[in-house]
Order: structure tokens, then sequence, then C-alpha cells
């Protein structure tokens, strides 16, 4: 039986994981030593928003905190956060076996390139978890949200697409992984906007205030993207260049046609909200910023991501956790599209 890896035993790593071991996989986790004692003494449970419900006792699993734990593995995924993904490259160097499998299952765009560039000898993919994990307790990890493991086609995952299968997390393969990721960023735009609400992400999305928001800052992108002649792929029932549009329906009309959109559990969050709360760096300059260095190179602005990257990055060292109105940051961002370039919150973040 082919071995695997998880590497980073957060909310995406633990589930991805702990649903293949479920399933028989032979696999091992490497994480951080509070992540290792969380597992240690809790195990995992595992739960989705179909109703499903999986197991897996502290005796089922094997948990290294550091890159030797890899030494063995057929198959990595790693599933650390954006920031880390050199400092994962240079550990598994030296560690990895030739011929290895590496899939980056992690936001935001360029990771397997970085990984790829490290790991001469070994095939390293670009993949894509389009749903949501949250965890509600210690050792326990909800998909919150729908949607189809992607990775980039392969001859070399063939060993493994059984396990995947068999887990209930078939992979789609895609022969070009950039339009998928894009499309994935995209809705990963709303992050920010979630984060600054600070409100589950169902009842963010249900509110029109903040789904302009989230429109404002797709439509910027898929204008940049239009001058590329990048066309995202389609996770969703609508086109991406689509859903801006969608977003600004009112509130009744948004929730008849975008019931799927919706379907999340109640207190869900997302994880840049979770990092705001935890108070850990977020992933905000490989979300929106990819959007604003997409304008950079081509002689462009992208006031409004521009303006939700700093709006995250002051609320990372903020005192007090920001909970933005969507009529106040609605209106920040509408100040930003019109005056590109000035660096002045134009309207407080108070309900």
């Amino acid at each position: 039986m082919a071995r695997i890896c998880v590497y980073g035993a957060g909310a995406i790593g633990c589930y991805l994981g702990g649903r293949l071991l479920a399933a028989g996989a032979d696999l091992g986790f490497v994480g951080r030593p509070r992540s290792a004692d969380e597992l240690a003494e809790h195990g995992l449970t595992l739960t989705d928003l179909h109703g499903g419900r999986w197991r897996v006792p502290p005796q089922g699993i094997a948990m290294a905190t550091g890159p030797a734990g890899a030494a063995t593995a057929d198959l990595v995924l790693v599933t650390v956060k954006s920031m880390a993904t050199g400092t994962v490259a240079a550990e598994l160097a030296p560690v990895l076996r030739p011929g290895a499998v590496v899939v980056s299952f992690q936001n935001g765009l360029g990771h397997a390139e970085t990984l790829r560039a490290a790991l001469p000898g070994r095939t390293v993919l670009a993949g894509m978890v389009p749903f949501n994990v949250v965890s509600p307790g210690p050792g326990a990890f909800h998909q919150a949200s729908a949607g189809v493991l992607a990775i980039a086609e392969d001859v070399a995952l063939a060993p493994f697409l059984p396990a995947f299968t068999n887990a209930g997390l078939p992979l789609e393969q895609h022969r070009n992984m950039l339009p998928v990721q894009w499309a994935k960023l995209l809705l990963n735009l709303n992050n920010a906007v979630n984060a600054l609400a600070n409100r589950p992400l169902r009842e963010e999305l249900s509110l029109r205030t903040y789904r302009r928001c989230l429109a404002l800052a797709q439509a910027e992108a898929l204008a940049l993207l239009d001058e590329t002649g990048l066309r995202p792929a389609r996770l969703t029932p609508l086109p991406a260049r689509w859903i801006p549009r969608l977003l600004d329906t009112p509130d009744w009309l948004f929730a008849r046609l975008a019931a799927r959109m919706l379907a999340i559990d109640p207190t869900a969050r997302s994880s840049m909200s979770d990092d705001l709360a935890a108070g850990r760096p977020s992933e905000i300059d490989w979300i929106n910023g990819e959007v604003v260095r997409l304008a950079a190179r081509h002689g462009r602005k992208a006031p409004v991501n521009a303006r939700l990257v700093a709006l995250i990055h002051a609320a990372e060292v903020s005192p007090e956790r920001p909970a933005w109105s969507g009529a106040a940051l609605l209106a920040e961002l509408e100040a930003a599209r019109r005056f590109p370039g000035e660096d002045v919150v134009m309207a407080r973040h108070a309900s």
C-alpha cells in the first residue's frame, strides 16, 4: 500500500488526512508539537455538512513533529499556510525520497512552483481544496461547504486515486490548474470581507452590502484576468464573470438564486477570520495580494483588493478585533476605487 504523508496538521490537513485514515489509508502527519499533543489526546472526529461522521482514535494516528516523518512517503500532501511554503520546501528537500509525489493543497498561486524548484526528481503538482473546514473543538474538524478536490493531471497519481475515492474524496484531474486556481481565488476574495465583518459566512453572504464588497473585489480581478486572456474555470453553477452581478441582487432574490452558495454550516467562518481571532498572520498577501501583484505586472492598480489587504494587515495588529458593518466597508472600498492610491481610511468600522 502506498504511504501518504500530510505535511501540515491544520484544519485542511487534519480533515483530509483523517478522512483518508478512516478509509484505511497508510498515512502519517507532520505538524507542530501543539497539534501532536491535541491529536494524541483527542484523536480525530470528522463530520461534514451532509451528516457524515468519521472517527480515528489517538492510537490510530502517526504524528511526527519534524520533516523526517515524510522520509518514507510515496505521496506528500502539503497543507501548510502559504507563508510557510518556502520553509517546507527546504525541509523536504533533504529527506524526501526520489520519485515521491508532492501535492500542494494550499490557498493562492505559485506554491507548486516553489516546491518544484526545491525538489528536483520528484513530481510536484498543484491541487485545490474547494470546501471550507472549521474546527468546532479539539481534534474535531467539520467540512462546512461542498466541492470536489481538484488536482493537476498526471500519470503518477494512479497509485493513489483509489485511496481518495474510498475516502469519499475523489480527485478531479485537470490538464491546466491555473484557471481552476484563479476560480478558487476569486471565491476566496470573500475571506477578507468575512474576516472584517466578523460574522459567520452564511450570515455575511446573506447581506447585500457585504456581497457588494465581494463583488467589487471580484470584478476588479476579473477585469485584470480579461486583459491577460485567462478565463477562470467554472466551479459553481454560474460562470465566474456572472457572479459579481448575482452578488449585487437583493437579499430575497440572492437567497433563491444562490441556495448552493449559502449551503454552509451556520457557524462556519473563513480561515482568515479564524486567523484574526487566534492572533495569527493571515494569508491575505496570497489571496487579495495576488490580485494586486497581477495588476502591478500589467502596469495597473487594484485599489479595492489593495485596500482589503491593508485593512486585514491593520486588523492583524489591532488590539481589538474589527467588526465592520456592510455599509461602512462598502463605503471604504468604493472610496478606494474612486481615489486609488490614497492611504486614508475613509470610514470607520463601527457597526
